[in-house]
């Protein structure tokens, strides 16, 4: 494009540069419902925590050899209670989510 054209207000280029915009279809947003993202954060909560119990268990030195509880049991003991408390905000979520589902339909 030369710079008279590029400089030029864009109404006064030729009108097959200006495709017609044909409607297409409208988008219509809709809220999520109560508790889902309650639901979902739940839900991977549950799912991840143990693994990352594991996974920071298992980079943690040892150290002294004469521990009684070992670092990756306590890490993934703490891992296995996040994930209980994702077990139960999931179970909220849910609870939420089917009663605001149930009185939608009543």
């Amino acid at each position: 494009m030369s710079e008279q054209t590029h400089n030029q207000p864009t109404d006064s280029l030729p009108e097959d540069d200006h495709p017609s915009l044909e409607p297409g279809r409208g988008i219509e947003l809709i809220p999520v419902p109560p508790g889902g993202s309650l639901l979902v954060l739940g839900i991977v909560l549950a799912v991840l925590a143990p693994l990352g119990g594991f996974l920071a268990g298992s980079m943690v030195d040892l150290g002294d050899t004469t521990q009684r509880v070992s670092p990756m049991f306590l890490y993934l003991f703490g891992g296995f209670v996040l994930g209980g408390l994702g077990l139960v905000m999931a179970g909220l979520g849910g609870l939420r989510l089917y009663r605001s589902v149930r009185a939608g339909h009543a």
